[in-house]
């Protein structure tokens, strides 16, 4: 399924094989530069933070700060990573 059908309720519903009742919470990208594209795209339009990316699978939990996080994402990646939070 294609990000603009995951996203849009509208459109999802002449996709025949969809099963989701709403909008897709995660996006799978086929390769690096794709998903940052689309993740700095979905930051920008949807004017909220973004937490992430976050390593998974470790024996501790992982977060990655990018250059363009602010105070309050720092504050967020810090809280889950002392408290151990696996997302």
């Amino acid at each position: 399924m294609t990000a603009d059908v995951a996203l849009n309720p509208a459109v999802m519903k002449s996709y025949p094989f969809s099963r989701l009742s709403g909008p897709a919470n995660v996006l799978v990208m086929p390769g690096l530069q794709s998903a940052n594209i689309s993740a700095k795209l979905l930051r920008e339009l949807g004017g909220t933070s973004m937490i992430g990316p976050v390593l998974v699978g470790m024996e501790k939990s992982v977060q990655i700060a990018t250059m363009a996080s602010n105070a309050s994402e720092l504050l967020t990646l810090a809280v889950l990573a002392a408290g151990g939070i696996a997302l």
